[in-house]
């Protein structure tokens, strides 16, 4: 999440460049909202890659105009409520508003790769962790879903797509609709 109209600054650009080969590294694929073209509303679009990702990454630069920081801070703010991790990545002399002051973010500098790779360590040891909380919250069906669906998205194993469909499967649901909270959450 970044500027993506033109003119796009060398900053952002290098930034981004960067980034890529580090997540390429790690087999992760970077996308943002000119990866595809779905000829539909733009924020829907955004929507919906926020809730398909694991890891949602801001990008911020003294030179982005106000309006596309809002955006950027937005979408950063529907990545959490939806439970994602996320990170911001603050160029030199960048501000971040007020409410994200006391996150930590990342700043592109000479240590840029090995902040982010620590980062990145951390962000797959927590895959572990969804998998042993959906273990302890079984007694909570929607939350112990929602800790598969986390670890799935960072790792890939089916096997927490395998206990989601076995938690849902255990739950009555009759007389609910196709597109319950539990059926959404549970089809991943």
């Amino acid at each position: 999440m970044t500027q993506l109209g033109e003119p796009v600054p060398e900053q952002v650009i290098s930034i981004k460049c960067d980034l890529n080969n580090i997540l390429k590294s790690q087999d992760i694929k970077l996308i943002d909202a000119n990866s595809d073209v779905t000829g539909k509303d733009f924020l829907s679009k955004i929507w919906s890659m926020i809730v398909a990702v694991p890891l949602a990454v801001a990008v911020v630069h003294k030179d982005m105009p106000v309006s596309t920081l809002h955006n950027v801070f937005y979408e950063i703010g529907v990545a959490q409520a939806l439970g994602k991790e996320t990170i911001v990545i603050k160029a030199k002399d960048a501000e971040v508003p007020s409410d994200f002051v006391r996150t930590e973010y990342i700043e592109y500098d000479e240590a840029f790769q090995m902040k982010m790779n620590k980062f990145l360590k951390s962000f797959f040891e927590r895959a572990a962790y969804y998998e042993d909380m959906a273990s302890l919250m079984e007694q909570n069906p929607l939350l112990a879903i929602d800790y598969l669906r986390r670890a799935y998205l960072i790792t890939g194993h089916k096997e927490c797509r395998k206990r989601a469909a076995n938690i849902l499967g255990s739950l009555t649901l009759e007389g609910r609709a196709r597109d319950s909270v539990e059926m959404m959450l549970a089809e991943f």
